[in-house]
């Protein structure tokens, strides 16, 4: 069984037991409940139910593991010949969730 929920823009395609980075949500703690109600396809033992836009009734539920950092990116700009140089870093915040199960 598998559901594709549609999160702040990004589609994913999720199952039971996936382990998801999602993006930060403010005022989450570690073992909170988190709930996706936009679940855009369900497929069940070869029965697909597909939304228009949403399926009626489904949503995802999903575990909170707690925060976690993306990888270390290092943006360099410059212009040659004029001594501009700017080194800009960025790490960008995850919710780490597990999804306990999908009601369809």
């Amino acid at each position: 069984m598998y559901a594709i929920i549609s999160d702040r823009g990004q589609q994913r395609t999720v199952r039971e037991g996936d382990v998801l980075l999602c993006d930060w949500k403010e005022g989450r703690e570690a073992g909170e409940a988190l709930t996706f109600d936009k679940v855009l396809l369900v497929s069940n033992e070869g029965q697909v139910t597909v939304g228009t836009p949403l399926v009626d009734g489904a949503s995802v539920t999903a575990e909170v593991l707690g925060p976690v950092k993306g990888p270390k990116l290092v943006v360099f700009r410059f212009k040659r010949r004029k001594n501009v140089r700017v080194k800009k870093g960025h790490r960008q915040k995850y919710l780490q969730v597990r999804v306990t199960g999908i009601n369809a």
